[in-house]
């Protein structure tokens, strides 16, 4: 579904990442990891159409994306849960649910999204009239997937979505990963500094260092490797 090759992508005179390739398979969960400033987060948003490459493709679904602006590359199907969140916090969560479906037309559509969305992440429907900003961090996680998933996308690439939750919450979000990936089909990329449980989420694994692919594979493999565990997973 989603094929990287030979993305460099530059910050001024500094090498964000140094040529990686990648290929994500239809209804796959396939995820990133790596340590700080290993370019996890540059290859999202390069893939999203948020930062330009200087060199390299990206193809979604047969089409070279690598030039489309980040509004063309939502519309094919691919939406993208930054690091962070980035809930509109000052516009209350229906608003934000809103936001996630500006591009479609079909009132239907939207509304089946909505009930979709409530049906994974009740805990939004209580908060609908609340404002985003006051919502707690796994509160801020869900609405963040939510708004994603309300612009019926085929492909999700989540950014950290343990980052900043209660611990007892994040096994529930990575449980709403999984049964999104595996009741709807949706293809995912997931970057998360918690190796030991997106290894344990996902199919395959691309380990980053510096820009580069020093590792991919099967994640239960990638799990067993004596090296990365001592590295990645605590020994």
């Amino acid at each position: 579904m989603l094929t990287v090759s030979n993305l460099e992508v530059c910050y001024g005179a500094i090498s964000a990442l140094g040529g990686i390739s990648l290929e994500v398979g239809a209804g796959s969960i396939v995820t990133l990891i790596g340590g700080n400033g290993a370019g996890k987060t540059t290859t999202l948003r390069t893939i999203s159409g948020l930062i330009r490459a200087k060199q390299g493709t990206v193809t979604f679904r047969g089409e070279d994306i690598s030039r489309l602006p980040a509004h063309e590359i939502v519309a094919r199907g691919l939406s993208h849960v930054p690091e962070g969140r980035m809930v509109f916090s000052n516009l209350t969560v229906e608003e934000n649910l809103s936001m996630g479906a500006y591009l479609l037309r079909d009132r239907d559509v939207i509304a089946k999204n909505r009930d979709y969305v409530f049906s994974i992440f009740p805990r939004l429907k209580e908060r609908l009239k609340q404002t985003a900003g006051t919502l707690s961090g796994g509160e801020q996680q869900m609405l963040a997937i939510g708004r994603a998933l309300m612009g019926n996308p085929k492909f999700l690439m989540l950014d950290e979505p343990s980052l900043g939750i209660a611990p007892r919450l994040i096994g529930t979000i990575f449980e709403k990963i999984v049964e999104i990936n595996q009741t709807q089909g949706i293809t995912i990329l997931l970057v998360e500094q918690n190796a030991n449980l997106a290894l344990e989420v996902s199919s395959s694994a691309y380990v980053l260092e510096s820009g580069h692919v020093v590792m991919s594979g099967e994640s239960k493999k990638l799990r067993a490797d004596p090296q990365l565990k001592a590295t990645y997973l605590g020994g």
